[in-house]
């Protein structure tokens, strides 16, 4: 059973590294600042007795996650973690700008060349869950939560996934592209076909998606149409031939093409931008599958939709069904700061910084 169904009903309060499966040169500090290395041999020489607070925030409004992570790379690495003691907010929680979302009390020694680490973890984690979440909240517009399908396996290194799917998980994706990205939630990667499946069937749509639909028939059938450039025409195509087995078409339009249908339909030009995957061509897509009779049929679109993009189509009622959402998620905007705010018991922190007490923050126990 994964750490993530233990917490949800209720028997574990945090993931562990179980779940994070650190690089063990973390306790090297090998990811580590050489600066904060070189302090902790001072204070280890000079003020080895000394206890301080290190308090950590952000500058906007936004949705937390890294929590569990900062907390089990300390109980992981830290010397003496069991005498630390630590307030945190939880992965999820709505945070305000300046507030304080985690607390470390204890010997600089102890756990201080881990600052950096936590800060980036809390970036990265915070930035992609308050992607996810503003994403989410722009295809609930119509007054129904459409899917968002994470797609940033493309747009990341490799080993990022886990982390991020987890964050796009607190941030409200559950269709995700990769297992990996699952790995630490508990489900598995979904997706259909890529260009390349067709390409290797000569660009005949139809023969592609028997070809999936034999190799895969316990999945829902969603053909891409756009490889040709002709989404209405391939769409139909498919239609036709699968019927109620066609649970979706997906559009993917370059935003430097523009599909065909308007080529032969050039009088409807001329008051928008007719490149890429546009309301117009949606519109028009889901007329002609209705039509038929085909309106089962899902439209799903992706290519370089962001909060923005969705925000325009849900405000204009165009008929999507399933966002697909890549690159955006994945911009880091949300930096994190440790500070060291008490020393001893009394306040000590560089000009301008305090000591900001959150009554929001638990107590987290050693586990």
């Amino acid at each position: 059973m994964k750490e993530i169904e233990l917490k949800l009903q209720g028997e574990i309060n945090r993931l562990t590294n179980k779940t994070f499966k650190f690089d063990k040169r973390v306790k090297e500090g090998w990811f580590s600042a050489v600066y904060f290395l070189k302090t902790r041999e001072i204070v280890k020489k000079y003020k080895p007795q000394s206890k301080i607070t290190m308090q950590f925030f952000q500058k906007n409004h936004g949705v937390l996650c890294g929590t569990d992570e900062a907390i089990a790379l300390l109980h992981t690495f830290a010397d003496n973690p069991e005498q630390l003691e630590i307030h945190s907010l939880k992965d999820g929680d709505e945070i305000h700008p300046f507030e304080t979302v985690l607390t470390i009390s204890g010997r600089y020694q102890d756990f201080g060349y881990l600052e950096g680490m936590i800060d980036g973890i809390l970036a990265r984690r915070t930035s992609v869950a308050t992607n996810v979440y503003r994403v989410m909240k722009a295809a609930a517009l119509s007054g129904t939560q459409k899917p968002v399908i994470f797609m940033g396996d493309r747009d990341d290194h490799f080993t990022q996934q886990s982390g991020d799917g987890y964050a796009a998980f607190i941030g409200g994706s559950t269709a995700q592209a990769t297992n990996a990205m699952n790995e630490w939630w508990g489900k598995q990667g979904m997706g259909t076909m890529p260009h390349a499946l067709i390409q290797l069937f000569n660009g005949d749509i139809v023969e592609a998606t028997q070809a999936y639909k034999e190799t895969f028939p316990n999945d829902e059938l969603i053909a891409l149409a756009d490889y040709n450039n002709d989404v209405i025409t391939d769409s139909l195509k498919v239609a036709r031939v699968f019927g109620d087995e066609l649970k979706g078409v997906r559009i993917d339009t370059s935003r430097t093409m523009i599909d065909k249908y308007f080529l032969r339909n050039q009088h409807l030009l001329g008051t928008f931008d007719p490149r890429g995957v546009n309301a117009e061509l949606v519109h028009a897509l889901r007329n002609e599958l209705d039509s038929e009779g085909f309106q089962h049929v899902k439209i799903v679109v992706t290519g370089g939709f962001n909060e923005e993009r969705i925000t325009q189509f849900e405000s204009n009622d165009v008929p999507v069904d399933v966002y697909g959402v890549g690159s955006s998620l994945l911009k880091i905007n949300m930096g994190f700061t440790g500070d060291n705010v008490i020393l001893d018991g009394k306040h000590q922190a560089k000009a301008g910084r305090k000591l900001r007490w959150n009554p929001r923050l638990e107590k987290v126990d050693f586990e």
